[in-house]
Parts: structure tokens; sequence; C-alpha cells
């Protein structure tokens, strides 16, 4: 469970633990955090998304994104879910390779988003023309690559909103990721720990 107490039952958040329970067998602790809210999150996601395809990002460019944005922050949640997905999608040498900047196996398009997700997680304040210019000369137009920021930045957000109200990786999802890529994610939450 998270630091907060269970959310109030709402018509909300009965949507939110049903989508979870549909798609997962169980209710995410970062859902419980978002429960409070409910109408945040679904326009969280629904921004997410639209900002991903006005980007032209592919799902694994998202798990790049994801991964590099989580370990800048030390956020644990993340990377499980998304070094799972990218597992799934590709394989467990990929996202260690993810979770630990080794840019081996990624295409400069890859190396590019994974840089600008990290610079936008850690320190905005010191991106320069250079990195724009790495994003165009990885294909991507400036409506693109505003999409792309605000998809890293609105990320690091949610990781962090989670992150300080106590979310931490969830046990059937930490124990559905292999173990060489759990072991490989060495910050944050650990599944059983509050």
């Amino acid at each position: 469970m998270t630091f907060l107490e269970e959310p109030e039952p709402s018509a909300g958040q009965e949507r939110l633990y049903a989508a979870d329970v549909a798609d997962h067998g169980y209710v995410w602790d970062l859902t419980r955090v978002w429960a409070h809210q409910p109408a945040a999150k679904e326009q969280l996601m629904g921004l997410f998304a639209a900002m991903a395809d006005g980007a032209g990002l592919t799902p694994r460019d998202r798990a790049v994104i994801v991964i590099a944005q989580a370990a800048a922050i030390g956020d644990s949640y993340c990377a499980v879910a998304w070094g799972k997905r990218l597992t799934d999608w590709a394989d467990p040498e990929t996202a260690i390779a993810a979770l630990t900047a080794d840019e081996e196996p990624f295409s400069e398009r890859e190396r590019a988003l994974a840089d600008w997700a990290r610079t936008v997680a850690r320190s905005p304040g010191n991106s320069s023309p250079q990195d724009i210019q790495r994003l165009r000369d990885a294909g991507f137009t400036e409506p693109q690559i505003v999409a792309l920021t605000v998809f890293a930045g609105l990320r690091t957000a949610f990781s962090s909103i989670n992150s300080a109200l106590g979310a931490r990786p969830d046990i059937a999802l930490a124990d559905a990721l292999d173990p060489a890529v759990r072991s490989a994610i060495t910050w944050g939450r650990t599944p059983d720990q509050h």
C-alpha cells in the first residue's frame, strides 16, 4: 500500500480499479494513489498518449524514454513496469542495457531519446541547442520535439508523484520480471518496502 489511506469509493475510483483488474488481475499500487484524483489520472494518461502520438514515438521509444527518466530520478516503479515491457518487446539484455544506460543495443534515435529524457529529468536548465539539433538529426521535427519533451517531462512528474506518495512496485509485477532485469534496478523502493 501507499502512504495514503484507501481512497473513498467513487465512480472514478471504481473505473480505475476495474481497468487494472481487467488488464492485470489486480489493482496497481500507483492506482491507489491516483484513485484519490481519478479524473487527473485519466486526463494525464490521455495527454501521455496524445504527446507520444504527436512525437511519433513507437512503443519501444516510449520504453527507452521512461526507463531513462526513471533511472535518472531513482524511480523503481516505472523502471520495473517499463523494464518488463521492454523485455517482452525485445529481450532481457535490451532492458538491462536501458536500465544501466548501456547504449550499445540502441539506434542513434533511441540514444538521442534516452539522453534527452535524462536531461529533462535531471537538468533541464542545462539543455543546449546541440541537444535539440541531435533530436533533429535523429529525424524529429520541432513540433515532435515539443511533444516528446512534454511526454518526458510529464513522465518525470508522474514518477515523482508516485514516489512521493509511497507507491512501490507491485510484487506481482516485480515477480513477473526477468530476475536479471530485476537485479539491474538498484534504486528506489523495493516491492515489499514501506
